[in-house]
């Protein structure tokens, strides 16, 4: 496959990605997913599995899952009924069914956990090779089994400010491997030296990350990160990087200096301890990490992540 060829149908099987997040609140069947891209039925589960190496049935019944385990964390206000047909289950019962088939534990042990044992029960373990823990999921779970104030993480002194952000194009390469750090590296490493090539010095490289899941949920190989250096919306990009656009509007901008394993914490607390006061929701678009710093030469990680806002309703 030419590259031209190969960077058009990534964007396309994007667009069938897009469609699925976007429609995880209803049943979806193959003929929708493929004509939101443009291809064939009949081709399309084929060209799907092999560049997201998952089956359409698979991913999608994995990403519902994944939304609905976030909604049992965040949106304490949403019943476990409201969160089974907002993630497009038939019922509850089934909802509960496949969760615990695939998490190990029940919906109702997220809300209310009483052990912290990590689960091996579920498929997210016979898959993936991921044990489910609560611990990841409320950090603040000490031995002793405390539940007390479930939701509320770890609070971590930040100053959050609203900023205006104008729309920007990008080249973006995507890690092979998610989250995992030597993937990261290397996939830093290629951006990096393509935005010198073309020109950008390495102390006016704008770089972001785009991250797309959470990685207390979503195994750390299956989690999509995004690597981002701001160009000219003239600028050529072939294969392997691909065009992305930050979209213009108001952002939630955090500021972290610690180590890489606190990272996700920082996360959780955002969405857990912020977001709820705020008067603000997530407005849809991933959560971008800026990097200020570079952890392998210094040891520490220093940025700014940026979520984009709307008014709560």
């Amino acid at each position: 496959m030419r590259k031209a060829t190969g960077n058009r149908y990534v964007e396309r099987v994007n667009l069938a990605l897009r469609f699925i997040h976007e429609n995880l609140d209803r049943p979806l069947d193959l003929k929708e997913i493929a004509e939101a891209s443009s291809f064939s039925i009949y081709h399309f589960h084929r060209i799907f599995l092999a560049i997201v190496g998952e089956t359409v049935n698979a991913y999608v019944g994995r990403k519902r899952l994944e939304c609905a385990a976030n909604l049992l964390i965040f949106k304490k206000d949403l019943s476990i009924t409201e969160i089974a047909v907002a993630t497009g289950f038939s019922s509850s019962a089934n909802f509960a069914k496949s969760f615990k088939l695939y998490f190990g534990v029940s919906p109702s042990q997220i809300r209310k956990p009483v052990s912290t044992e990590n689960s091996k029960l579920g498929k997210l373990f016979s898959k993936y090779g991921k044990a489910f823990n609560i611990k990841d999921i409320y950090p603040q779970i000490v031995a002793n089994g405390a539940t007390n104030n479930l939701g509320q993480f770890e609070e971590i002194p930040m100053n959050v400010k609203i900023v205006e952000v104008k729309e920007q194009v990008a080249c973006a390469l995507a890690s092979p491997s998610g989250y995992e750090s030597t993937s990261l590296f290397k996939t830093w490493d290629k951006l990096i030296a393509w935005a010198r090539n073309n020109g950008i010095e390495d102390e006016k490289q704008k770089r972001f990350a785009f991250c797309h899941d959470n990685p207390t949920i979503t195994p750390i190989e299956k989690c999509c990160y995004e690597a981002v250096v701001v160009v000219s919306p003239t600028t050529r990009i072939v294969e392997p990087f691909f065009k992305v656009v930050i979209p213009s509007g108001k952002y939630a901008v955090a500021h972290y200096k610690g180590t890489p394993e606190g990272t996700t914490n920082f996360h959780m607390s955002l969405y857990s301890n912020w977001f709820p006061n705020s008067g603000f929701e997530p407005d849809g678009f991933p959560l971008m990490e800026h990097y200020l710093n570079d952890v392998r030469k210094d040891g520490y990680v220093e940025m700014e992540a940026y979520i984009k806002v709307k008014n709560v309703i």
